[in-house]
């Protein structure tokens, strides 16, 4: 596999380089972590993989602070541990499309290229129901390519935003989200909190890319992982931000004891 280049410049204009190549950052290139197949009936759904300025939560993580994104953050939630799909689960705020979000097939026009207008809309909807975000403070730069997410039947586009003009954000309903937080670039990339997660069915394990995160009120830790954790392990990897880690370390995912 070719090792892709590093995009330069600040990190917006990365971030919108990275959308223009939006379709050749692939999720299933390396291991084998998506379970099961799409069924005929899938839902469209949209996430919106937000960054914006660091916070007044910085990171402790000093070692590689140098460097274009070591200054932001990324908007993240965790979901109820109620919920029937992807229960305690963290991910990006977002969700299914819904019918006034307009019809697939319409498009819209960004800084990283053409993208689909209900899934544009769909982010910025959930992720203000779900946060409390301003929509008006995001600038969408553009998307990647869309992934299938087998185990709820749904085709997911994220869609990348550039968090212009920060506004508060905080669980609105608890009966769907438990936790919302923003997560420096830098807690991300700290090779002390990486790692494979693993879930066995059967003979055959699977595993993603998993990230342990520290944050403020929450006794221990947080893991990303599954969909998110590998969205987030492609594109860091993708901008040239990432910082080797060690590969051979892997744990059971959380709550599966190893086994689903």
């Amino acid at each position: 596999m070719t090792t892709p280049q590093p995009h330069t410049g600040g990190p917006r204009e990365q971030l919108v380089e990275l959308a223009r190549h939006g379709d050749t950052v692939l999720v299933q290139d390396r291991e084998p972590w998506r379970i099961g197949q799409l069924g005929e009936n899938f839902r469209h759904s949209a996430v919106l993989i937000l960054f914006g300025a660091l916070d007044r939560v910085p990171s402790a993580y000093a070692e590689h602070s140098e460097g274009p994104g070591r200054d932001l953050d990324v908007l993240l939630v965790q979901r109820a541990s109620t919920l029937r799909a992807h229960p305690g689960q963290v991910a990006f705020p977002g969700g299914r499309l819904d019918p006034p979000d307009g019809e697939l097939g319409t498009t819209l026009e960004f800084p990283g290229g053409t993208v689909s207008a209900p899934h544009v809309r769909a982010a910025l909807r959930e992720a203000h129901e779900e946060t409390g975000l301003d929509p008006s403070g995001v600038e969408v730069l553009g998307a990647l390519h869309e992934v299938p997410l087998p185990v709820s039947n749904h085709m997911v586009t994220p869609v990348i935003g550039w968090w212009c003009s920060p506004s508060p954000v905080d669980v609105v309903d608890h009966a769907e989200s438990s936790l919302v937080f923003r997560v420096p670039v830098l807690d991300l990339i700290n090779p002390a909190h990486r790692y494979y997660a693993t879930v066995t069915r059967g003979n055959q394990t699977y595993k993603s890319p998993a990230f342990d995160l520290s944050v403020a009120g929450v006794d221990g830790t947080v893991t990303v992982w599954g969909f998110t954790g590998v969205v987030l392990d492609r594109v860091l990897d993708r901008l040239g931000w990432a910082v080797e880690w060690d590969r051979s370390v892997k744990r059971p995912a959380p709550g599966m004891g190893g086994a689903k």
